[in-house]
């Protein structure tokens, strides 16, 4: 379809848009969707039968000869059964997903096997392709989930790794962890999946698979015992790891609908005859047998390769719920880039879901903000806070007021109103947007968020269409666009004078540590050329920001760089108590004009404390130095301060060492997030009102105390950085980096932010980084395009269904130039009388992204196991109240998820196994207080893949296809030890190299001849000029550009100590930390879920 299809006219003031035919995603190797049979699998994540490779994510692959056809999915045509056949030496990914199948005897009821996933008709979405409601079933249910089941022994040669309990994961915690036990023996009947009243029964396309399982010794089906974390006291051993640098995954929609049931199925005698092929294998399922192939040795030494002799029967281990029968987030994102990642997303009609962030989308603004701008948990709200209150869905909005867009989208009009500034509702103050409402002829208009109605000002009048439309509409950005921007007077500048352009103060710790490290030369050397990039406005030739220098231990140094001085003075403040500044003419220069002195000052910064013996730093006086310096320019700006130690020197803000893990798991816990003294939360409020944004760089070797340090920059909307033991040769690109694009990325200064609503609702709770001095204005010293605030609401009055419900998000701020603006963002949402209309237009990764942000705040001050036990009770509440008013009446022994919300627990599950909530042994106290301030203002499609990182198979696909490989899931069961993969989440990029991988692959990216000689944990691959080499730097090279903060590669292989680091980013898996895995946290949400209904 073409873009521009039944649009209204474009507007002259916007560029003519270009039809985009190339933005059609295809489905990965053109998979159909997921057909997974029910399979055999080990005992809860036990140690992994032999790795194999699967058919690409969620297709299972059964020979033809083996009866019924899969019942047909949302991508195979109706009827028609997905087959694909493996040749001899064809490996799979993860356990085979093949089963012994039997046809049912005419006479057998659908429902007693365990029943695949089943699809039934979606309610009618407004908006594009309704997406299939897939009723999930699953085998949740007829199986016992006690207490301590011993587990099963492992068959001999099948464990990954060592035999320890920390490798298996599989072993049982105590019984009194925070999951409970099932009643012994009580099943979960299957029913027919059914949908929400109003809907057609569900069709099959073909009879459900009877999977025959057998039973295990007990003589029925069991299933391991339900795991939780570790409770106060109980000791978790393990090797400490290495801890990485620390970051976000992504959730989506669906309709009403996904069921996940289960019953014991027939079950038949110990292997019965088999099918010709096929033999036994140890893991308990059946599958093709397998020659070993070329280049590849015995999957691991001393293991039958699965084309041997099968031995004596080996008992089988207890049945579990099939990882491929429960909603999978890789489908789910597949699915919508495949639906909605080919047309423009057309903001134009009120309530409308966009795509989930993980997909790749144009955004066309005909009235309401972009996504990229505004992302919502829910487009439809409840009509009353009692609706609300039953439904316990957080009403909340992830707003990012400068995010950067895509070049193929026009950035917001300016709009000029001249000395008379922007319309505004006169009782309200809102903006004028296109949902006010023009009265009279054109005389007046009604202003859409509170109702008074207004005179417009004689230069703004226009007359009426039939329509009642101006006629200018589509000639002025603010009548016909989500997003633009005002040029703001002087009456929106503060003390009623045009502010002066920003100044960069550049702060560097001259002490011991940051000479021996080498990194004070590495900075000055950076700095020579990095001040010609510093940030300008649209196409001015220089940058109009002003830059100053400062360097630091026990006393600070402040450096007169005047572009008349031959060299560069230097004036020594050692009054730390008492901090002012020693010389204004000079210090803040232009950096054309005073380039030669300054590059002369980088020049000797190393060198005159080379020799120093200076261990000792402080701290808050040197932000009280550079917000001084920024009062007496009158100018508002951002400080960049490179730090290295806790600030132990006596002076204002003196820390001590109180790192102590003894209080992990306790009341105490949260005192380790808040800062040990109100000093800093004092200077950050003078901050604030001077417009002086801190960012901060921390080179630490040991604990300095990041929750203390970090509560500047995180109220004045600056940025923390962190390089733990930094080494130049290592760590240096990173650092460089996020130094560069820390430095060169636009900001607004001095800025305000406040979000009015229609009434009805107002915002009554606000997560981010900035500071706020009263219950409306979030202000900002600084705030960049990378960083969110996230706004929650709450009904103070009734809704309406026809009016809907209307935000407007104001940022007055100060841009580089030193220009006013005001920033406008407009959204209209939907308002529902029934609860299923809620449920239909939620976003699972905003809703995510909210609760992450609301627990990171309640831990500093709840215990972490209240924020937990919080979270699991509210997800538990949401869902139940979908199951009660919802979903159809069916047995209780269901799990049925909402179609938007099918991923709530796995995504719920990777924030409750965060190391904020649930801290393994090898994480320390600051890397827990560096990602809190993190998470608190990371935007939607951060926070998805750093709590479900992306984990890409890179030998799967051909070399020459350079596209970006389809990813799998989060698990070791789907890694394949004779594969490469790229895991990344944001912060960290691992490359895991299995065992068993070809030479010839290990030669072409790391230049050596075996695996045994690649290194491990190298931080950059070799530059060969290969096919494979250069698509796999390629990737890694595009999945760094598309991060705020740059990810430093970790090589990881198989089997080597630094795969305990890799694994924890395995979310679906259990955590040595004591998280449970994805199949036993949905089992405990369904238990919550019927607890709450019975």
């Amino acid at each position: 379809m073409s873009v521009n299809q039944s649009a209204p006219p474009v507007p002259p003031f916007e560029q003519p848009q270009p039809i985009y035919p190339g933005y059609h995603q295809s489905s990965y190797g053109g998979q159909p969707g997921s057909t997974a049979l029910p399979t055999h699998y080990g005992a809860y994540n036990g140690p992994v039968p032999g790795y194999q490779q699967t058919p690409p994510q969620g297709v299972s692959r059964a020979p033809p000869s083996s009866g019924v056809p899969p019942a047909s999915t949302a991508s195979a045509p109706c009827g028609q059964a997905a087959y694909g056949q493996f040749s001899q030496g064809d490996v799979q990914n993860g356990p085979s997903s093949t089963v012994h199948l039997q046809r049912l005897p005419g006479s057998q009821q659908f429902g007693s096997p365990l029943a695949p996933v089943v699809s039934q008709p979606a309610l009618l979405q407004p908006y594009g392709p309704p997406p299939t409601s897939g009723q999930v079933t699953a085998q949740l249910a007829g199986m016992q989930i006690s207490g301590a089941v011993a587990p099963v022994p492992p068959p001999s040669g099948l464990g990954y790794g060592l035999p320890t309990p920390l490798a298996s994961a599989s072993g049982s915690f105590p019984n009194s962890g925070p999951y409970g036990s099932y009643p012994q023996g009580q099943a979960l009947p299957l029913s027919q999946a059914q949908g929400p009243p109003g809907v057609l029964p569900p069709q099959r396309s073909a009879p459900p698979l009877a999977s025959n399982f057998t039973s295990p010794a007990s003589g029925g089906p069991r299933m391991p015992s339900m795991t939780g974390p570790l409770l106060p006291g109980q000791d978790f051993g393990g090797p400490p790891v290495s801890q990485p640098n620390h970051v976000s995954s992504t959730p989506q929609a669906l309709t009403p609908g996904t069921q996940i049931t289960g019953h014991p199925g027939p079950l038949p005698p110990m292997h019965s005859p088999q099918q010709p092929g096929y033999q036994l294998q140890q893991n308990g399922s059946f599958g093709p047998a397998r020659s070993p192939q070329a280049n590849y040795g015995s999957p691991y030494p001393a293991t039958p390769t699965f084309g041997s002799q099968p031995g004596p029967p080996q008992p089988l281990p207890p049945k579990r719920l099939d990882p491929d029968a429960i909603p999978s987030p890789i489908q789910v994102i597949e699915d919508d880039r495949n639906n909605r990642g080919s047309e423009p997303f057309v903001t134009g009609i009120r309530g409308q879901v966009p795509p989930l962030v993980t997909t790749n989308f144009l955004v066309k603004d005909q009235g309401n903000a972009s996504p990229r701008y505004i992302r919502c948990t829910s487009y439809n709200i409840p009509c009353t806070s009692d609706m609300a209150k039953q439904a316990q869905v957080p009403l909340a909005a992830v707003i990012k007021p400068l995010a950067s867009l895509p070049p193929e989208e026009a950035s917001p009009y300016v709009v000029d109103h001249g000395e008379s500034g922007p319309l505004r509702c006169n009782r309200c103050k809102a903006y004028m947007c296109p949902f006010m409402q023009f009265i009279e002829g054109g005389r007046r208009f009604q202003c859409c968020f509170c109702s008074c109605i207004n005179d417009v000002p004689p230069q703004y009048f226009q007359h009426l269409d039939h329509t009642g439309k101006r006629v200018d509409t589509y000639d002025r950005p603010e009548l016909s666009m989500g997003s633009y921007e005002f040029l703001a007077t002087v009456d929106y500048c503060k003390n009623n004078k045009i502010p002066s352009p920003p100044a960069f103060i550049f702060m560097i710790d001259v002490s011991y540590n940051a000479i021996r490290t080498g990194l004070v030369k590495l900075l000055c050397e950076e700095l020579k050329s990095l001040l010609d990039y510093l940030p300008r406005e649209g196409g001015a030739e220089e940058s109009a920001i002003r830059i100053g220098f400062v360097t630091y231990n026990k006393v600070l140094h402040f450096y007169n760089v005047k572009s008349s001085l031959a060299q560069p003075q230097m004036m020594v403040v050692s009054d730390v108590a008492d901090m002012f500044v020693p010389l204004l003419d000079g210090f803040l220069v232009n950096i054309n004009e005073s380039r030669a002195v300054i590059t002369s000052l980088l020049d000797q910064i190393p060198e005159m404390f080379s020799d120093t013996r200076e261990t000792e730093t402080v701290f808050a006086p040197v932000i009280q130095a550079g917000m001084e310096a920024l009062k007496a320019a009158e100018c508002s700006g951002k400080l960049f301060i490179f730090h290295t130690s806790l600030p132990i020197a006596e002076a204002p803000g003196k820390l001590k060492n109180r790192d102590d893990r003894k209080l992990i798991n306790t009341d105490k816990e949260k005192t380790l997030f808040q800062p040990q003294t109100g000093a800093y939360q004092s200077l950050a409020k003078e901050c604030v009102a001077q417009g002086c944004c801190v960012d901060l760089f921390l080179f630490p070797n040991q604990y300095v105390d990041v929750a203390t340090l970090s509560v500047v920059p995180q109220l004045t909307g600056g940025s923390v950085y962190k390089y733990a033991c930094f080494q130049v040769e290592n760590d240096q690109e990173r650092f460089l980096s996020d130094l560069r694009r820390d430095v060169q990325k636009v900001v607004g200064f001095d800025a305000v932010m406040r979000v009015r609503t229609s009434t009805g609702i107002r915002a009554v709770d606000f997560f981010g980084a900035f500071y706020m001095s009263n219950t409306t204005d979030v202000e900002l010293a600084g705030l960049d395009g990378d960083k969110t605030v996230t706004v929650e609401f709450k009904h103070d009055d009734r809704l309406n269904e026809e009016s809907g419900a209307l935000l407007q998000c104001a940022l007055l701020y100060t841009s580089c130039a030193g220009q006013r603006r005001l920033r406008i963002h407009n959204l209209a949402l939907n308002c529902c009388t029934q609860l299923a209309d809620l449920y239909r237009n939620c976003e699972t990764d905003t809703l995510i992204n909210y609760m992450a942000k609301f627990a990171y705040r309640g831990v500093l001050n709840s215990p972490v196991k209240t924020v937990r036990d919080t979270l699991i009770t509210q997800c538990a509440q949401i869902l139940a109240c979908y199951r009660k008013n919802c979903a159809s009446p069916s047995s209780a022994g269901q799990l049925i998820l909402p179609e938007c919300m099918k991923l709530l627990p796995v995504y719920l599950n990777c924030v409750l196994k965060s190391d904020i909530l649930q801290p393994g042994a090898e994480v320390t106290t600051d890397d827990r207080a560096y990602v809190r301030q993190l998470v608190t203002s990371m935007d939607v499609a951060e926070t998805n893949v750093f709590f479900y990182p992306r984990l890409l198979p890179l030998t799967k696909s051909p070399i020459e296809n350079t596209t970006e490989p389809p990813a799998v899931r989060a698990s070791e069961e789907r890694l394949s030890n004779g594969d490469i993969y790229l895991l990344e989440n944001g912060l960290n990029l691992f490359l895991w190299v299995g065992a068993s991988v070809q030479q010839g692959v290990v030669q072409s990216l790391f230049n050596v001849s075996s695996f045994s000689q690649i290194t491990s944990g190298l931080s950059v691959l070799p530059i060969l000029d290969n096919p494979l080499s250069n698509k796999v730097r390629g990737l890694i090279d595009s999945l760094r550009a598309q991060r705020s903060r740059y990810m430093k590669l970790i090589v990881v292989k198989q089997e080597d100590k630094l795969e305990m680091l890799f694994k924890h980013f395995l979310v679906e898996d259990k955590s040595l930390s004591g998280g449970a895995s994805y199949v036993d946290f949905l089992c405990h949400m369904h238990k919550e879920i019927r607890q709450l209904l019975s």
